[in-house]
Order: structure tokens, then C-alpha cells, then sequence
């Protein structure tokens, strides 16, 4: 058997969810995290998206932040849902299989 080597993770996506009732909230914990972490941050993107099924942004970000990142948005979330995932050139296995959820886990579009 085969093991991946999680060194080869060079690039991490989180997608931040929301609706219209938290998207003020979702907006101050995109600033937090811009004003924080070392990213790349999505736009707003007020409908669903690709295989999303609420509103959301993304924050791409390097795997020498995830140990910073991942435990800062475990506590404060403010209650959104965040996907986290690797970059790894498999779409489907990347959303799906090699994929962290804090908070609420909802069900992904991967048709």
C-alpha cells in the first residue's frame, strides 16, 4: 500500500459559508483573516457556486499556515460553516474525501 505524503500539500483552500442573515458576519471574519494570516482571499460570492450550496468566500492559503489558520477559525467561526481542503489537482477527492469541517457539514454538489 501506497500512503500520499502530505509535504506535497503545498496550497490549502478554506471556503467560508453563509447566508443572508450572516453575511455581515461572514464579511468582519473575512477582514480578521486578511488582516491575520498570510492569504489569498476570494470574493464574496452571494449565490452559490461551483459545488456549493450556500453563499461563500474562499481563503487560500499556504500549508506553512494551516497549524495558525485551521485552530484560529475552529474558535472562532462565529457560527458559519467552513470547509477546509487540500490542493491537490483531484476536485472531486479534495472536496469530498481529503476534506475538514468546522462547524456545520453541509452537502457539496460534486455531480
Amino acid at each position: 500500500m501506497t500512503f500520499a505524503d502530505p509535504g506535497d500539500i503545498t496550497v490549502w483552500h478554506a471556503h467560508v459559508s453563509y447566508d443572508p442573515a450572516t453575511r455581515d458576519q461572514a464579511l468582519l471574519l473575512r477582514e480578521a483573516i486578511g488582516e491575520t494570516f498570510d492569504v489569498r482571499l476570494g470574493r464574496m460570492r452571494d449565490e452559490p457556486v461551483g459545488p456549493h450550496p450556500r453563499p461563500m468566500f474562499m481563503a487560500e492559503f499556504p500549508a506553512g499556515e494551516f497549524a495558525r489558520l485551521v485552530p484560529w477559525l475552529s474558535l472562532n467561526h462565529q457560527g458559519l460553516s467552513i470547509l477546509i481542503h487540500p490542493e491537490t489537482g483531484n476536485f472531486v477527492a479534495d472536496h469530498r474525501d481529503n476534506a475538514l469541517w468546522i462547524n456545520e457539514r453541509l452537502e457539496l454538489n460534486l455531480s
